[in-house]
């Protein structure tokens, strides 16, 4: 019996026995069999998390921000020890005791899994494995990911501290809202840097990793609620907290940046804007984007955030002072529900819904506004952002008589003199609030629109090639193309001064007189006739005046008898175009090209003749502060040198390549001062400080443009429909962009000053008349009088004439014009004779252009 009763405990003891072991050996097995293919978790030592990459103005003021994930990495060390405990009574109580995974926990949700018969399945997976699931591998919900887990859990644990870990996790978790990490997270959340977090907001970001997509603080308030004073229990019965702060804390409303109680982050940093978008552009082409968005760059801009501003207001002055001239109501397109109109709260929620612009400040912030009732004289407004007052917001009926409304058929309506005329209940409109210019005492709510003109404007340090502004467009909100860098544009007569300095580079003076005569040319278009825009002709003329009044047909000779080859190599060289085609026509500014390539030519002309490469960045970092792109390259021979006597500065050793003679430039210059003070330019450019520029009209005024220099800035704008057509009559560079200039300029010499152009040694000065090209005494004066820069050793020749061998005849209406009107009869450079006007009325003002 006792034999039989061993034998029998003696087989189940074996088969236990047994059964264990296969277990075992089959757990072992699976274990085997899924380490084998397990991705290294030795690159987790070199963890690079994606992280915002950060834009600073000069000043160190945040600008911008550009995130894929919108993560800010911190080290263990840094991340307070509260926000730690938090997460580890939140996910993980054991995790410093436990080897990677946690067997009791596992046990546990597999009971508790059988018990619910499925319902209610949770992880149990240690911060460990989470890690492992985040970096490593996929988060579908099965057995093989969770074995794999472990086993990678295990490698790891032996692999990396625990601090380590925990630092991968903390940075890594997605906690909602776009924010990848606690450091993010705070911001996101409660606007808080992590040392100022309190224990029940700590609870609070614990809470997020259940279910980031479902614990919205305000949607989902009660659940989050819950979550948060769960979290405070395990850290009180961790030890974490004392229990009278668990009690303290848990009694804490649950506060955040989305139910208002905190200012959005956002809210401190300025609304985007064309300058950090093109930042954006340009350094996710010169990086890559991918490395641009997740790198964690520190970009410090070369932007000045006041003239920026300035730079802002200019060009939306011009934009919208020309819109307004047109006379044409468009509105905003948007209209809301009128049905809604009677519920403030329901027209507040469609109105802040609708993407209109919200960028615009000009004479004061335009607002989104909505029409809530027309009466009739006035329309009532309800208004974003503003309350509602016991008479309501009224638009007058004075402030529309501007315009007439452009009707659903493409017609004008009649000429507005009721509000009614241009708006009706519920649409949506931009307003501002007119004031009383001494006092800034309120008047009346306006009606204003985004113009349908648009324009480009920039400006650039012309030594160092720094933007330091630079305006895309009326609204970046509106439209993010931005003009100054994008828009391909036919540059006018603002190309003329290439032209010029070419010829100036081959031996011509600004004395050298050109013949301002009719051509005509044969073209496979047909037989192009070219003419000045006043459709006048001068005879022979200095090349100062041609420019200074902007003689296409002058430059058109000039053109021709230098080769349009030479001055395609110059517009090259100078960075206008990649390859320029060498036709006649292009001497006029017919070939497109950008806002940004004109202003950094231009520079060049201003600076004495030195290459200078525009940047918008001056230097980048990367995620370890390193620098990785800085755009200064010159040297600083005695910058460390303590001893530098006060009265001068640091010695700066310029590397630059020259792109032209430094004369040329300066007679170049020189010659476009007379634009500003007697030339195309003269009315609108009053600035105390000497100034040069060119005008550009485009053929129709489809472009305008006016791009001028002091001795430190250069600036540029344009401006013209984003699919060009004629801006009307009486539009010039002069007076439709010169008061953009005179405007960003006046500010710009406060700060930046300015002084005389530098003149170069080599030379001399030689006294001429403008008029004629005659030489002068030394002692002559008179507004006819200016004194010209010419080489030393190159004494300048008078009395001769080019025409650039272009034949002249008696077919030409023009030509016989000048018959009629008394011509005389020249020889040109070619020895042909050629019948030319008598000299037009100087006071005249061309705004040149193509034709």
């Amino acid at each position: 019996m006792l034999r039989f009763f061993f034998s029998f405990f003696g087989a189940i003891f074996t088969l236990l026995t047994m059964g264990v072991a296969v277990v075992a050996l089959s757990i072992g097995a699976v274990f085997w069999i899924y380490g084998q293919e397990l991705p290294s978790h030795e690159s987790l030592a070199q963890y690079k998390p994606p992280t915002i990459s950060r834009i600073y103005s000069g000043e160190g003021q945040i600008m911008d921000e550009f995130a894929k994930e919108r993560r800010l990495f911190v080290p263990a060390d840094e991340i307070p020890d509260m926000v730690k405990e938090a997460f580890i009574s939140a996910e993980d109580k054991n995790f410093y005791s436990h080897k990677g995974y946690d067997a009791r926990g596992i046990a546990a949700a597999g009971v508790e899994a059988i018990q619910s018969r499925g319902q209610n399945v949770r992880g149990a997976s240690t911060i460990t494995q989470q890690v492992m699931k985040n970096f490593l591998l996929s988060g579908d919900r099965k057995i093989e990911r969770k074995i794999k887990e472990i086993i990678l859990a295990t490698r790891v644990e032996e692999t990396l501290s625990k601090d380590q870990i925990l630092e991968l996790y903390l940075n890594e978790i997605f906690l909602g809202q776009n924010s990848y990490g606690v450091a993010a997270a705070a911001q996101t959340y409660f606007d808080k840097n992590l040392s100022e977090l309190e224990p029940h907001e700590a609870a609070t970001l614990a809470s997020m990793p259940k279910a980031p997509g479902k614990f919205h603080p305000v949607r989902n308030k009660e659940r989050v609620l819950d979550r948060r004073n769960f979290v405070l229990r395990e850290m009180q019965e961790n030890g974490y907290i004392t229990q009278a702060v668990y009690e303290s804390e848990r009694e804490m409303p649950l506060r955040s940046v989305q139910n208002g109680d905190f200012a959005s982050f956002k809210s401190s940093l300025p609304p985007r804007d064309y300058f950090t978008d093109e930042i954006r552009r340009q350094l996710s082409r010169d990086f890559g984007e991918e490395e641009f968005f997740s790198g964690g760059m520190t970009v410090r801009a070369t932007v000045d955030p006041e003239m920026q501003t300035i730079a802002a207001r200019a060009l939306r002055h011009a934009l919208e002072k020309y819109d307004r001239s047109r006379g044409v109501w468009r509105g905003t397109g948007e209209v809301i529900d009128p049905a809604l109109l009677t519920d403030e709260a329901a027209w507040r929620e469609a109105l802040s819904a609708l993407d209109v612009p919200r960028d615009v400040d000009l004479e004061g912030v335009w607002h989104p506004a909505v029409v809530l009732e027309v009466g009739k004289n006035d329309a009532r407004i309800g208004i974003e952002d503003i309350e509602e007052d016991a008479d309501g917001h009224w638009v007058p009926a004075k402030d529309v008589t501007w315009a007439r409304k452009r009707l659903e058929d493409g017609q004008l309506g009649r000429k507005g003199k009721v509000a009614g005329d241009l708006v009706s209940v519920g649409d949506v409109v931009l307003v501002r609030a007119v004031t009383k210019d001494d006092s800034g005492e309120f008047v009346r709510w306006s009606l204003r629109q985004i113009p349908e003109v648009q324009g480009g404007f920039m400006a650039m340090d012309v030594n160092n090639g720094r933007v330091i502004a630079m305006q895309g467009g009326f609204s970046y909100q509106d439209s993010v193309f931005n003009r100054a860098t994008q828009a391909k544009r036919q540059p006018g007569s603002s190309f003329k001064p290439f032209v010029y300095a070419a010829a100036l580079d081959s031996g011509y003076s600004p004395a050298t007189i050109v013949i301002d005569a009719p051509i005509e040319i044969n073209t496979p278009q047909g037989l192009w006739r070219p003419r000045n825009s006043t459709n006048k002709f001068y005879g022979p003329t200095p090349m100062r005046t041609g420019i200074e009044m902007s003689r296409n047909l002058m430059t058109i000779r000039l053109a021709q008898e230098i080769g349009m080859n030479l001055v395609a190599n110059y517009a090259e060289r100078f960075g206008v175009y990649d390859q320029m085609g060498e036709f006649l026509a292009n001497s006029l500014g017919a070939d497109e090209t950008t806002l940004f390539q004109m202003v950094a030519a231009y520079a060049m002309f201003a600076n004495g003749g030195e290459r200078v490469e525009p940047t918008l960045v001056d230097r980048v970092q990367d995620r370890y502060g390193k620098t990785i792109y800085r755009h200064d390259q010159r040297d600083c021979t005695d910058c460390a040198d303590p001893a530098i006597p006060d009265t001068r500065g640091p010695r700066i050793v310029t590397n630059r390549e020259r792109v032209m003679n430094a004369i040329t430039a300066y007679q170049l210059t020189s010659m476009m001062q007379g634009v500003v003070t007697r030339g195309t330019a003269s009315s609108q450019i009053k600035l105390p400080v000497p100034v040069a520029g060119k005008t550009g009209t485009t053929n129709e005024a489809k472009d305008v443009w006016f791009i001028g220099f002091t001795s430190t800035i250069v600036a540029g704008c344009y401006i013209g429909h984003d699919r060009p057509r004629p801006l009307g009559r009486g539009t010039y560079g002069g007076t439709t962009c010169g008061p953009v200039f005179q405007e960003f300029m006046k500010e710009a010499i406060e700060k930046y000053g300015g002084g005389k152009f530098r003149v170069p040694p080599g030379g001399h000065f030689i006294k001429i008349d403008r008029y004629t090209g005659a030489r002068l005494s030394d002692d002559a004066s008179g507004a006819s009088v200016v004194a010209e820069y010419f080489r030393d050793g190159e004494e300048p020749i008078f009395g001769i004439s080019y025409d650039g061998g272009f034949a002249m005849g008696s077919n030409l209406p023009l030509i016989e014009e000048v018959e009629r009107y008394g011509g005389r009869e020249v020889t040109t450079s070619s020895g042909k004779k050629a019948v030319v006007g008598p000299k037009a009325d100087f006071g005249s003002v061309s705004s040149g252009g193509l034709y």
